[in-house]
């Protein structure tokens, strides 16, 4: 999970600088090819070119495609010491490819391409664009006044789409997401997350996972890959062989798995054996201890032959490439340090090693245990062979520039961000409504907002009480976090006693170092107590839809899956009787409702506020 900020983390950031808008490239942009691991997939031609260059490289160069490490997604100017950073890699230790973070289109464009102008051979530049475009390309606001940049277009998590239940959805939005990368020269996203949500206390999985159904992950994860192949983009299933049943972030720590082999293939697998039928280009392997397989001192899968090999790549017959997850991530450097779960990852069976903390000491340690006798040449050479198959797949030997001006013309289209607006009211969930509640009576002229979230999240809130504002609903704001004091809270309980309603909106999505998906302090007592009073009480879930459990006695509930302003609008008109409410519970929320649980709603009919009188003869 190199690097993970959910969309809401991200929409805080501050814009350090606008994109620079380069001229066109004069280079063609890549052609896609569809991507295919079949005996013979690949054209003569590719074929040849990969063996040649793979029969040019020194050992050093072969390993060092092997390495991928992170580059931030922002501006920067081409001679400025930040760009001479990343050429060091590129140019004297001539890595394999990078996996770039958060930006803005024309700036993840024109980084790339003059990365790629300056690269030896061409790199494979893979992001971690799971949801969408919009997890990396969006939702960036310049600060002080939250003016908005634009970008890729923003999606709900894709726990949404277990709620909306459609394979069409999920292949649309990885097509729409195809689109988008290889517009800005994005070749590979490191998605779907094939993973299982089994546990409702799961700190890092939660709503990135489509359900805690196998099946269901299975079906929507093949659906999404025949999407961005569509579109030409490679896709990497994640975190094999499954992170769906921890308790624990593996950025902070190495979680542990105690399923045994039967429960693994009832349960976590299902979804990559599907995947691979399916053609999935790569496996991102997890920063888990499988203890229930291999005992209690289990090193992580990363590390681990039995997973990587064993049962990948022999079992499953899986014969793509095979990444690491992040290497700077607690969950495996605290144990092993960095040189040695290099060495050790490419024992397993890793082809790519991903984020090394330091890229030099990553390469010069398997070059090293080459030379020794540790790992044979022959096992890089197959790793290396993998790779270069890979950007042959990805159009590279013909091309890998792309043009500046094209990016505007596919990057946050109308077209793509409808199909975000029909996937957020899709997925939206009635789970409880016990007194009738939703769609909001007209009687509630006066309604309170309380907007739970984190202090970095500027944009909670915005978008879903301006809708309210818009459809006419009179809406008094309050905020409040972990940090409110029971003053501000007893306020609170003023305010919501002359209410006629009381909205309960919470942010609370997965993210790294966080260490869990509650809702902290005193807000959760607080939408107890108001519950208990009796007053009318809507809790709204802008993303875990595990929070139930810190407020159980709410009378109805409403899940939104994410922060994004496409889910807010949402979620606004679902309240108000504008759209339809269809979704269906992906996951169970023990002991309260079942998977599958949702209550439909039709849309309100409207009525004129003055009505014409009836003619009368």
């Amino acid at each position: 999970m190199p690097r993970f900020q959910p969309g809401a983390y991200a929409r805080a950031c501050l814009l350090l600088a606008l994109a620079g808008c380069a001229p066109a490239v004069s280079s063609p942009p890549s052609a896609p090819l569809a991507p295919s691991h079949a005996a013979g997939s690949l054209a003569a031609a590719d074929h040849a070119w990969v063996e040649r260059t793979l029969r040019s490289l020194t050992l050093r160069e072969r390993v060092a495609q092997l390495v991928m490490p992170w580059v931030s997604g922002e501006y920067v100017a081409a001679d400025s010491p930040e760009f001479d950073h990343l050429l060091d890699w590129v140019e004297r230790e001539r890595v394999g490819g990078v996996i770039l973070s958060i930006g803005l289109p024309h700036s993840y464009a024109a980084k790339l391409n003059e990365l790629q102008r300056r690269a030896p051979l061409p790199l494979l530049v893979a992001s971690d664009m799971e949801n969408g475009p919009g997890m990396r390309m969006a939702g960036i606001y310049a600060l002080p006044y939250l003016l908005p940049q634009g970008g890729g277009t923003d999606f709900p998590p894709v726990m949404a789409l277990g709620a909306a239940g459609s394979d069409s959805l999920a292949y649309e939005l990885g097509r729409v997401l195809g689109a988008e990368a290889r517009a800005v020269g994005v070749h590979m996203t490191f998605g779907p997350v094939l993973d299982v949500n089994s546990n409702p206390e799961n700190p890092i999985i939660n709503t990135r996972s489509f359900g805690e159904d196998p099946a269901l992950v299975a079906r929507m994860g093949e659906a999404y890959i025949r999407g961005t192949h569509a579109a030409g983009l490679l896709a990497t299933g994640k975190h094999f062989p499954g992170h769906g049943d921890t308790r624990a972030d593996s950025h902070i720590e190495l979680p542990t798995i105690t399923a045994d082999r039967a429960r693994l293939d009832r349960v976590e697998l299902v979804p990559f054996r599907a995947a691979v039928r399916g053609g999935i280009d790569g496996i991102m392997t997890a920063h888990i201890a499988v203890v229930g397989v291999l005992g209690p001192d289990a090193p992580p899968a990363t590390l681990s032959p039995y997973f990587m090999t064993d049962v990948l790549r022999k079992e499953m017959g899986f014969d793509g490439v095979l990444f690491t997850d992040a290497l700077d991530m607690g969950g495996v450097v605290k144990r092993y340090g960095d040189e040695d779960a290099a060495v050790r990852a490419v024992e397993a069976g890793a082809d790519v090693l991903l984020m090394p903390r330091s890229v030099h000491s990553a390469i010069e340690a398997v070059t090293a245990a080459v030379r020794s006798g540790r790992i044979q040449e022959s096992r890089i050479d197959a790793s290396v062979r993998r790779v270069l198959e890979m950007k042959a797949r990805a159009g590279l030997r013909g091309g890998r520039l792309v043009p500046l001006d094209g990016v505007d013309r596919v990057v946050g289209i109308r077209a793509h961000t409808e199909l975000a607006r029909r996937i957020a009211e899709r997925s939206i969930t009635l789970a409880r409504d016990d007194r009738g509640l939703v769609p909001l009576a007209g009687s509630a002229r006066r309604i309170l907002v309380v907007t739970y979230a984190d202090p970095t999240d500027m944009v909670a809130g915005r978008a879903f009480d301006a809708a309210l504002a818009e459809g006419g609903a009179r809406v008094d704001r309050a905020r409040v976090d972990d940090r409110t004091t029971p003053a501000e809270l007893d306020s609170l309980r003023a305010a919501a006693a002359g209410a006629d309603l009381v909205l309960a909106s919470v942010y609370v999505s997965p993210r790294e170092h966080r260490g869990s998906v509650d809702a902290r302090g005193g807000a959760a007592r607080l939408f107890e107590e108001i519950a208990a009073s009796g007053k009318p009480l809507v809790a709204i879930a802008f993303g875990s839809p595990y929070v139930l459990g810190d407020f159980p006695s709410v009378p109805a509930y409403l899940l939104a899956w994410g922060g994004a302003e496409v889910s807010q609008r949402a979620a606004a008109r679902a309240l108000l009787g504008e759209s339809p409410i269809t979704g269906r519970l992906p996951v169970s929320l023990p002991p309260l409702l079942p998977r599958g649980a949702g209550i439909r709603r039709d849309v309100r009919p409207r009525v004129a506020a003055n009505p014409v009188p009836e003619a009368r003869p």
